[in-house]
């Protein structure tokens, strides 16, 4: 599936592990933006959304109060990555940081 952004900042962060824009924080953290390259090679390699599922470490799950999906980064952090699926392949629309998902900070 052809994977596409919202935003360039997000895109060179995805990308090429760097950025020096609004994604500068997460940049520094190498561990981190290798597992986004592994997440963004494994949504090109699928052909739906729902094919995500069958990859345990991503805990896809499609989010109806938004109509968006999610991926989480990583295991016992709380960024997620939230993307649409349309025709054209997955727009990936932002990083989340919610303290309170996963049952944290309640």
């Amino acid at each position: 599936m052809k994977v596409l952004f919202e935003e360039t900042d997000l895109e060179e962060l995805i990308k090429t592990g760097t950025n020096h824009g609004k994604y500068k924080v997460f940049a520094r953290d190498k561990k981190f933006t290798q597992k986004l390259a592994d997440i963004y090679n494994t949504m090109s390699s699928v052909e739906k959304a729902n094919d995500l599922a069958q990859f345990s470490f991503l805990h896809y799950e499609k989010l109806k109060h938004i109509d968006l999906n999610s991926v989480r980064v990583f295991n016992n952090r709380v960024e997620r990555l939230l993307f649409r699926e349309t025709e054209e392949g997955f727009i990936i629309t932002l990083i989340e940081l919610d303290n309170t998902h996963y049952g944290k900070g309640k």
